[in-house]
C-alpha cells in the first residue's frame, strides 16, 4: 500500500492532477465544475470533456457534485473502467469526506443508517424515505465549535446527496446548503457578532456560498497491479478560511 497526497490547488484551477499511468487518472476537483457533462447543457464546462481533450479516450467510474471539492478518478482503458467500478459496485473502495456543519452531532462519533430516495414533490432532491435505496454513512468529529463542527463522513454506500441528507437527518446539516440546510451563504458577521463593523457603503461578501463539502481520501486497488492506494486532497481555500474563523470566534471557552 502507497499514499499519495494532492498539492494544494491554486484558485484559478478547476483541477489538478493528482495520479495518472496508462491506466487511471486521479484529479483534485474545484468546487464549481461539473464533474461530467450537464444533460440539459453539455456546453458547460466539465472535468470529463477536459480530460478527455488531454488525453483522448477517458472512462467515468464516480462523480461528486458541482458544489463539491475533491478528489475524482477516471480510467483511461475499458478494462480499468470495468475493474473499477466493479470496486466501487462492490464497496471495497473507501471514500472519506470532510464537512462543515451546523450544531455537533450527539454521540460525536457513529453510523447513519437511512434509506435515501426521490423527494416526493421537489424534482432533483432526495430525502429520507422507507422504501429508498439502503444508504450508509460513518461520521466523526474532528473539530469542534461552539455552534459548528468539522466533520470526517465516509460514505459506505454512493447514493445522490447522501452526506447531506443523512447530515440534515441527524439535526447537522452543512453550514451552506440551499435545499438541505436552508442556508446560500456564511458571513463573517455570523461569528464576529457585534465585532463585526462595516463601512459606510460597504456591503458584506459571503465567507462561503457553496456547500462545504469535500472528497478528501479516496482508496482503491489500482486496476492492473492489485496494489492499494490511497490519495488525499487537503481541503480548498475557503473552507480552511472558515475553519479558521470559525477557531477565532466561535471556539470553545
Amino acid at each position: 500500500m502507497f499514499e499519495i497526497t494532492a498539492k494544494l490547488m491554486s484558485k484559478s484551477q478547476p483541477y489538478e492532477i493528482v495520479f495518472e499511468d496508462d491506466t487511471i487518472v486521479v484529479v483534485n476537483k474545484a468546487a464549481q465544475i461539473l464533474s461530467i457533462p450537464d444533460r440539459h447543457r453539455p456546453e458547460l464546462p466539465n472535468i470529463y470533456n477536459l480530460l478527455q481533450a488531454k488525453y483522448g479516450e477517458i472512462y467515468v467510474v464516480h462523480r461528486i457534485d458541482k458544489d463539491t471539492s475533491g478528489l475524482l478518478i477516471f480510467a483511461r482503458t475499458a478494462e480499468a473502467h470495468k475493474n473499477l467500478s466493479e470496486q466501487f459496485e462492490g464497496r471495497s473502495t473507501t471514500k472519506i469526506y470532510r464537512a462543515i456543519v451546523s450544531g455537533c452531532p450527539f454521540p460525536e462519533e457513529g453510523r447513519i443508517e437511512a434509506a435515501i430516495g426521490h423527494h416526493p414533490t421537489q424534482l432533483g432532491l432526495m430525502c429520507i424515505v422507507s422504501k429508498g435505496k439502503e444508504s450508509i454513512t460513518d461520521y466523526k468529529v474532528i473539530e469542534k465549535f461552539k455552534n459548528y463542527s468539522l466533520l470526517e463522513c465516509t460514505i459506505l454506500t454512493g447514493r445522490t446527496h447522501q452526506i447531506r441528507v443523512h447530515l440534515k437527518h441527524i439535526g447537522c446539516p452543512l453550514v451552506v446548503d440551499h435545499h438541505y440546510g436552508g442556508k446560500d451563504s456564511l458571513m463573517l458577521s455570523e461569528f464576529k457578532k457585534r465585532k463585526f463593523n462595516l463601512g459606510k457603503w460597504e456591503e458584506e461578501i459571503p465567507m462561503l456560498a457553496r456547500v462545504p463539502l469535500h472528497a478528501f481520501s479516496l482508496s482503491i486497488k489500482h486496476p492492473v497491479s492489485g496494489e492499494e492506494i490511497t490519495f488525499t486532497a487537503e481541503m480548498p481555500k475557503d473552507m480552511r478560511a472558515v475553519l479558521t474563523q470559525m477557531s477565532k470566534w466561535n471556539a470553545i471557552k
